[in-house]
């Protein structure tokens, strides 16, 4: 099987050849090529080579076109701040004052450089590979205001704006649709959609229904692809039968709650893509990354309907090229099908 053929094997709920590995790298890219993290994704070259290059060194099954959060504020006209050993960060909020919020205007993403060179980097990974998945990202209209206002601004104007939010959440959707389906048409497979504040780690499971839910639902349903939701290492197990309402084939799951009690709550109807603890991730040896890869795949592999990953969506920058190659190698050994070492073990 090709990457493509083993992701969607899983996605239909069957064993393909072996568990897929989506390793979410994007600033390792960087250093793969001797480049400072703002010199690597200013030019989509140094990128789909970045890419390109990881793809073949860890095995993994997609190409990842995620640049980083703030590219989308910074398309609303925010600042971005760089760092040298992690993501680029947003600058000051956007919006200072919740009246600012009836002068915004959506921004087109053709007039954004910075949002083409996302797409020329999609256009350029799938004009080298057909069969392997890109996946485009975009950020929730829920969860896109903790950027353009700021975390207390936005949970005031939740609270006490109503009409504002609602205005708000109009103008985010429409620049969500129109972003996702920009990154389809130039050449990504599928789109993660990241909803950290619709998490129940954050978020009230009433307060899901309420808000989060509707906007997902409305947004997901324009999305002219397949989407994948994630929730950025938050938990999820206590909304998830609601889940498949909003639109997602997979989902995005966290380290902090039980693999296989999430696979049984999926039941068939969900992809789970996760849970390795990104940020553990940066002390493990090869043993720990065996070990860690090897309960994963026992507790979510059966069946399919597992695509083994990180469990934030990115992985940070200071996990080294070892325990990258170590979780291939754990993958190779233990995650080929039949997974029949896992009755053996549990027998013995």
């Amino acid at each position: 099987m090709n990457s493509l053929q083993r992701v969607l094997t899983t996605i239909g709920q069957a064993e393909p050849d072996r568990v897929p590995l989506f390793l979410l790298l994007t600033m390792h890219g960087a250093r793969e090529l001797g480049l400072s993290i703002h010199d690597y994704f200013a030019d989509p070259r140094h990128v789909i080579e970045g890419q390109w290059r990881m793809r073949a060194k860890y095995r993994n099954d997609c190409y990842y076109a995620f640049f980083y959060a703030a590219i989308e504020t910074k398309a609303w006209g925010a600042e971005v701040i760089y760092s040298e050993d992690g993501p680029a960060n947003c600058g000051a909020p956007l919006v200072r004052d919740c009246e600012e919020i009836r002068r915004l205007r959506p921004p087109r993403v053709a007039d954004s450089p910075d949002l083409k060179r996302v797409l020329d980097t999609i256009a350029g990974l799938r004009a080298r590979d057909g069969d392997t998945p890109i996946i485009g990202v975009v950020m929730s209209p829920f969860s896109l205001p903790v950027m353009q206002l700021g975390f207390e601004r936005y949970l005031l104007l939740l609270l006490e704006r109503p009409e504002l939010f609602d205005h708000l959440m109009r103008l985010n959707e429409a620049f969500c649709v129109d972003w996702a389906n920009a990154q389809l048409k130039a050449g990504a497979t599928a789109i993660c959609y990241f909803d950290p504040i619709s998490s129940p780690t954050i978020s009230r499971p009433e307060d899901f229904r309420r808000l989060g839910k509707p906007v997902a639902a409305r947004t997901i349903a324009r999305i002219q692809g397949p989407v994948a939701t994630h929730f950025a290492s938050g938990r999820c197990l206590r909304i998830i039968d609601e889940l498949p309402e909003t639109g997602p084939a997979v989902i995005g799951v966290s380290a902090d709650e039980d693999l296989g009690d999430l696979k049984r709550a999926a039941a068939g109807r969900l992809t789970l893509l996760g849970n390795l603890n990104g940020i553990a991730m940066r002390g493990w040896d090869a043993a720990a990354a065996e070990q860690a890869v090897k309960q994963a795949i026992a507790a979510a592999g059966p069946g399919g309907g597992f695509i083994l990953s990180d469990n934030h969506g990115e992985i940070p920058f200071q996990v080294p090229e070892e325990t990258l190659l170590a979780i291939a190698d754990a993958v190779a050994r233990w995650g080929t099908y039949p997974l029949d070492w896992i009755e053996r073990e549990s027998s013995a």
